[in-house]
């Protein structure tokens, strides 16, 4: 398998999660809640609009956007351990995923590619 197949297959397997988590109404009664001080409405779109910006652009985020979904991802790190049943915690545990894997892409594109932006050493 060569790189490009790997990384197809990769962002394959995040669409395929992503498409689960669309079909997944926001958990009822979590409008306007906060679990640890974190609005949950607003993790929940910050780190959809990171996936589905990463998956629109081939599988890459602007540093902005990186850097936002690094702080949503510490904080559903935060609230995962105070969830309640009712929260319905499988559709965070599916978000923390998503958000996990295009992290983990994005931070192996930086190093790749080093600090210039230059593909590294080969």
């Amino acid at each position: 398998m060569n790189a490009t197949s790997g990384n197809d297959e990769f962002e394959a397997a995040v669409s395929h999660v992503w498409q689960e988590h669309l079909q997944a109404a926001f958990p009822t009664g979590l409008r306007g809640a906060e679990r640890a001080g974190i609005d949950l409405v607003l993790l929940g779109a910050d780190i959809a609009g990171c996936v589905s910006t990463w998956l629109s652009n081939g599988g890459s985020l602007d540093d902005r956007r990186s850097s936002v979904l690094h702080r949503r991802i510490t904080d559903l790190e935060r609230i995962l351990p105070v969830l309640a049943v009712t929260d319905d915690v499988p559709y965070w545990q599916r978000l923390y995923r998503l958000g996990c894997r295009v992290s983990e892409s994005v931070d192996a594109s930086v190093r790749i590619r080093g600090t210039d932006g230059a593909a590294g050493p080969a």
